[in-house]
């Protein structure tokens, strides 16, 4: 539900706050004083495309923000900002900044978000019906989602086209596995050959750094031999200057100290570890140049070795040190392909399945649609008699659809709304044939029939209906009143209006009004309580002058519609008019 609406240098307002409530607010005032200005910054606030010549002039930037309530949010609308990791529990702030320079930034709960994720999520927060973007009855998409709502189904659609992605998953490996099928056998020559030649190379766990290692000594033999020869010849082996000859001399002169002074007995140890230290590592370098001998014929075979790794590797366009992984890559690829039939039956199993449980759901979700186009249809088509449009009918078209992945995810046929705004004329699609004022009303009835059929069909959240009563007056103007009335009763209702039979019928009414001063010019947007009230809907009866017989006139009408919304849900809609109807068009003559 929207809350709150702060408009800042927008088009000619430049400073409006408006808090809002559940049920039917009515906004009024004089042509050009900015109610469709309010509409559309709530629209661009979800989502709606901006250019630098909606700010206000003189001013740098437009900034608009909508608070919506989140109390009563739905699941979906949860799950979507739980996918940006936007936060709201108590409350959600969308927000536009347009710039001069044409730039437009958007915001959800102060975190910036592209404009398509606040579009996106916009559309679950209000749906605005009239001559704007978002006017979404004439979409096909929607057309079906509507249906679908009507129906009681809309999980059942999901559920066939999840039932569909399901089934493209496994053609698409069947496919795959055909592919591969169809290749097998001279694949499966080569990657036998393959991992004939990796298995005959028998290449171990850590061997190449192994070959790598003992090639490296073998090569430089000479120059290890004197590096060892040379430590062992400071450390032992040199006459008279040894380290081992240097450390014992050193131990007996300590020793001989120590007769004199036992506090140097603690240096003892340390020299006697060292000499032990030294004689290990003479005997290590002794071995080592032992084992160190020069091996033409070794050395030959390493070279082999690694020249064979290195050609294999080349060969499959990897390093030396990924050839085990190529080996198990290999492998079991050739796993797969030996057992290829078997794995080709068990998917077309798996497809076989997946298409008869989708056949399934949609066939039940095609039987649910049928019966609800036509209940669709007759409810529609009785209202559209009472809103303006005597003699039309409304007609739901299934029609098979094409043989597409795209339209199989919705079931097996297309949704169409067509109507008929006039006697005697066939249907044809609604947005080619409906005005902007009857599309509006239109979208009006098919939503209050959503709202009358199941309470939580969808339509809970803000909708906004901006000159819904576009050319009508009389008796049509208070059904109009009264169908946005029973609307409110399940969900948040804003509508821009200038009839006085649909102000009257409102739970909140708002006054916007143009103010200036000869140099500057400004909206105000204002609260009305019943005496101001009584005041505007006289204005809207009686024109520039207003009468005491025009505001006796208003506060007839204010107490009617008050009756009306404490009383039972008005009538159908193809019943007659009502006595306060048949008195309003008889004020209208």
């Amino acid at each position: 539900m929207l809350s709150h609406l702060q408009v800042r240098d927008f088009a000619i307002i430049d400073s409006v706050e408006v808090d809002f409530a559940r049920g039917l607010t009515v906004l009024t005032g004089e042509t050009g004083a900015g109610k469709s200005i309010l509409v559309d910054a709530l629209q661009l606030a979800v989502g709606a495309r901006a250019g630098a010549e909606c700010i206000r002039h003189g001013a740098e930037r437009a900034e608009i923000a909508a608070t919506f309530d989140m109390s009563a949010a739905p699941a979906s609308l949860r799950a979507l900002l739980e996918e940006q990791s936007i936060e709201s529990e108590d409350e959600l702030v969308a927000r536009r900044v347009i710039t001069r320079e044409g730039k437009s930034r958007a915001y959800l709960n102060g975190q910036q978000v592209p404009l398509q994720v606040l579009r996106h999520i916009g559309e679950s927060l209000a749906e605005i019906h009239g001559q704007h973007e978002f006017q979404t009855l004439v979409r096909g998409s929607a057309q079906r989602e509507l249906l679908d709502a009507f129906a009681a189904c809309t999980a059942l659609a999901d559920e066939v086209a999840r039932l569909h992605r399901t089934r493209l998953q496994h053609s698409a490996d069947l496919a795959a596995l055909e592919k591969a099928a169809r290749d097998r056998d001279a694949r499966l020559d080569l990657l036998r050959h393959q991992c004939s030649e990796l298995r005959a190379l028998a290449l171990q766990p850590g061997e190449l750094g192994q070959l790598n290692e003992e090639r490296n000594r073998l090569a430089n033999s000479g120059k290890l031999a004197a590096s060892a020869q040379g430590a062992l010849n400071v450390l032992f082996e040199a006459e008279g200057t040894n380290a081992y000859a240097a450390a014992s001399r050193a131990l007996a002169i300590l020793r001989q100290g120590v007769a004199l002074d036992p506090a140097l007995e603690a240096l003892l140890p340390g020299l006697e570890a060292a000499l032990i230290g030294i004689n290990d590592s003479a005997r290590e370098l002794t071995r080592y140049l032992d084992a160190l001998e020069s091996d033409p014929r070794r050395q030959e075979e390493l070279e082999q070795r690694l020249a064979a790794l290195e050609s294999l590797a080349r060969k499959h366009r990897v390093t030396r040190d990924e050839l085990p992984v190529k080996a198990l890559e290999l492998t079991a690829e050739l796993e797969r392909l030996e057992k290829v039939d078997e794995d080709l039956a068990s998917l077309q199993s798996e497809v076989d399945a997946a298409v008869t449980a989708w056949r399934e759901s949609a066939n039940q979700l095609s039987r649910a649609r049928s019966k609800a186009s036509a209940e669709l249809a007759r409810d529609i088509s009785a209202r559209m008699q009472t809103l303006g449009m005597t003699g039309g009918k409304f007609v739901v078209q299934l029609e098979k659809s094409a043989n597409t992945e795209a339209t199989l995810a919705q079931g097996h046929e297309d949704v169409n709304f067509e109507v008929s705004a006039n006697a005697g004329q066939p249907p044809r699609p609604i947005g080619k044939v409906a005005s902007g004022g009857e599309l509006s009303r239109l979208s009006l009835a098919v939503q209050v029939a959503l709202a009358t059929r199941i309470k939580d069909s969808g339509a809970g959240g803000c909708m906004v209906f901006d000159e819904v009563d576009s050319g009508v007056g009389g008796a049509v103007a208070e059904i109009v009143g009264r169908e946005l009335a029973l609307l409110g009763r399940s969900a948040q209702v804003l509508c821009v209006t200038h009839l006085p039979q649909v102000a009257a019928l409102g739970n909140r009414h708002l006054r916007v009004a143009k103010l200036t001063d000869g140099s500057t010019t400004r909206t105000q947007v204002v609260t009305l309580e019943r005496d101001a009230r009584i005041e505007e809907i006289a204005r809207m009866l009686g024109g520039v002058t207003i009468t005491d017989k025009a505001r006796e006139h208003a506060t007839e009408m204010l107490e009617s519609g008050a009756t009306l919304s404490r009383s039972s849900p008005p009538r159908d809609a193809g019943s007659s008019p009502s006595d306060s109807a048949r008195k309003s068009r008889a004020r209208g003559r």
